[in-house]
């Protein structure tokens, strides 16, 4: 994968939401490490899980008829963000460029040692270490058929 696009709501890079599992796999080879869950218990659904170590991304594929790319989660630290490597940003400068770029449904918590941040309008989530970013994670809804909601 060339660029490592952020775009919530829309996908990442050369991957965009809805694409599906052979599609991207076409793009970005075999993972280094994959697990499938079904049966999710809050949708019913089914989520594969593919690990990407060289670009240090994750991806959620979602649905049971059809598996789709659902949510990504990275680590990249040449991750862009509206032109922004979003890696560089503490956590009041992702504020201020999530609101820029008109998402305003803010939630902050500490779990687990991490601080999350988290637009659910664009439902995204960014997890820092103190002041270091430390991954990004944002996705879509996605139904049983693989039709993102």
């Amino acid at each position: 994968m060339e660029k490592f696009v952020i775009e919530p709501m829309k996908g990442f890079g050369e991957i965009p939401f809805g694409m599906s599992l052979d599609d991207a796999v076409k793009i970005l080879g075999n993972p280094v490490f994959y697990e499938e869950v079904s049966d999710l218990e809050e949708t019913g659904n089914r989520s594969i899980y593919y690990e990407y170590d060289d670009i240090a991304t994750n991806i959620y594929f979602e649905g049971v008829t059809k598996s789709v790319a659902a949510c990504f989660e990275t680590e990249n630290e040449d991750a862009v963000l509206y032109d922004t490597k979003v890696f560089k940003l503490n956590r009041a400068e992702v504020i201020e460029l999530m609101r820029e770029n008109g998402f305003k449904e803010l939630e902050e918590e500490d779990e687990d040692g991490e601080h999350r941040v988290s637009f659910e309008d664009a439902m995204i989530d960014f997890f820092f270490d103190g002041d270091k970013m430390t991954a990004v994670s944002w996705g879509v809804l996605v139904d049983e058929q693989g039709n993102i909601i």
